[in-house]
């Protein structure tokens, strides 16, 4: 799985329409850990897997290609 970045979760966020409290719920993690990841990027692994997690549930994906991003994964009929 690709790596969480600040600026890869931004953009899974924006493509569910997320807060930072919203993720925080959906994650069960802290805002405040969120929104310091989104600053600093510093984030324990265990909290960035309950993040991808969280995304996943949602069919967003974390990707990598030239840069780090997110994509709604589409479903197949």
């Amino acid at each position: 799985m690709a790596e969480l970045t600040p600026e890869a979760n931004r953009a899974a966020r924006a493509i569910l329409k997320w807060s930072v409290r919203d993720l925080a719920d959906n994650a069960g993690i802290a805002f405040s850990t969120v929104h310091r990841f989104e600053n600093s990027g510093t984030a324990t692994e265990a909290t960035k897997e309950k993040i991808k997690a969280a995304y996943a549930a949602h069919n967003v994906e974390i990707t990598n290609g030239e840069y780090t991003g997110a994509r709604l994964k589409l479903k197949k009929d």
